[in-house]
């Protein structure tokens, strides 16, 4: 064990004026919990991005695009700083709604009863009235989707995001993805305001189609055309599986890095940590990898404004 002790625990030193990298920096000289392990993972993403080798996914669920997060995920879209996302319908509903209009600030604790006669809708402690959300998705994915019924019937869903994408501003994550010809694969496309307006429009469109073995196959040739490749997966469900299993067809993710919340005690997809990945071919025996326990609002800006920085 001896060889294990040359590195000595550091105090934290802080200082007016730091920088987020700084700062990072600290957390990991201080040796102790997730605060080593913010530092750490700063540093698997800083080596997986300066990997001209490496494509890098990015997966994530649409919860934290209610939030002000978005803005962080725009932003490793808008720097390239990730080559493919992989993400839910719900990341569609929230980016498409916040684009048209405004969530607000609400509290964990309100009356659920009240908030639903007043027809507003609480994602933890964000409220997104129905006017801000239903309501105004069918009123503008309608005629979006009318448009391009007339280019043509079949759609995969990459290219809808695409499509979507260019009739976004800049503060979107779809403006930036198509700008940047960064793919968005949904692979539970339907589960979401976003499916249910592709439904509705399909009740007078019957001929409409999304084909979803058209997005894996797209998907297949980025996996199989990759000499390497990295992940930053933040939060569990079906986001993260669909980038850890395709990439399992590899030989597994060379880097990985997962911000959770999920205990992997369950069983759980979400909760299991990268040493679980390893068993499937998932991730790489030899691979660069931790897991950030934490909330993804917290850590992530954390982690990527000191990435930003460092790069």
């Amino acid at each position: 064990m001896k060889k294990e002790l040359d590195r000595k625990v550091e105090d934290v030193d802080l200082r007016g004026g730091m920088s987020l990298d700084e700062l990072v920096q600290e957390l990991e000289a201080g040796g102790g919990f997730t605060g080593k392990k913010v530092g750490v993972a700063v540093d698997i993403l800083g080596e997986m991005v300066g990997d001209d080798d490496s494509v890098n996914f990015l997966s994530f669920p649409a919860c934290i695009v209610a939030t002000g997060c978005r803005g962080v995920i725009r932003d490793l879209v808008k720097e390239e700083l990730v080559d493919v996302i992989v993400t839910t319908c719900g990341t569609l509903d929230h980016d498409l709604a916040r684009s048209w209009s405004d969530y607000y600030h609400g509290d964990f604790n309100l009356d659920d009863v009240e908030l639903h006669q007043e027809k507003i809708n609480r994602i933890g402690n964000v409220l997104a009235p129905n006017e801000s959300y239903g309501l105004i998705l069918e009123e503008k994915m309608q005629p979006i989707l009318n448009e391009l019924y007339e280019e043509k019937q079949e759609f995969t869903a990459r290219e809808l995001a695409w499509e979507f994408g260019k009739r976004l501003g800049e503060d979107s994550i779809l403006y930036w993805a198509q700008k940047n010809e960064i793919p968005v694969f949904v692979p539970g496309l339907m589960d979401g305001a976003f499916g249910s307006q592709l439904w509705l429009f399909w009740q007078e469109h019957r001929d409409f189609r999304v084909n979803p073995i058209q997005d894996e196959e797209e998907l297949s040739e980025i996996v199989f055309n990759a000499e390497k490749s990295g992940g930053l997966i933040v939060g569990g469900g079906i986001s993260k599986h669909h980038a850890l299993w395709w990439n399992s067809f590899k030989d597994g993710l060379d880097y990985a890095v997962y911000i959770t919340t999920a205990q992997e005690y369950d069983g759980s997809l979400s909760g299991a940590k990268p040493r679980e990945a390893v068993s499937w071919g998932k991730i790489k025996e030899k691979a660069s990898k931790v897991t950030v326990e934490g909330d993804a609002t917290v850590l992530l800006p954390l982690i990527v404004g000191a990435l930003i920085e460092r790069l």
